[in-house]
């Protein structure tokens, strides 16, 4: 499982577990799975779409970064 992380300057979006994650890049969308290799990367106007066991969330942003590291996702959005 992943641990993730999507944060604004005002607010926390989503704070839980996730099998995977699907990020808009800058050179395209990109998905990160357990074990993934560390990672930080831009993020462009898009959908960061999210899978849970049992369900899927999607949030709409407008750039931002994100960090990847040991199973840890954080998202600055």
């Amino acid at each position: 499982m992943l641990e993730v992380k999507i944060i604004t300057l005002d607010t926390t979006l989503f704070e839980g577990q996730a099998d995977n994650i699907t990020l808009p890049g800058a050179k395209g969308s990109f998905q990160v799975l357990k074990g993934h290799a560390p990672i930080v990367s831009n993020l462009v106007k898009g959908v960061v779409e999210l899978s849970t066991h049992n369900e899927s969330k999607r949030f709409e942003i407008s750039g931002g970064i994100v960090e990847v590291l040991d199973n840890k996702i954080v998202v600055l959005v």
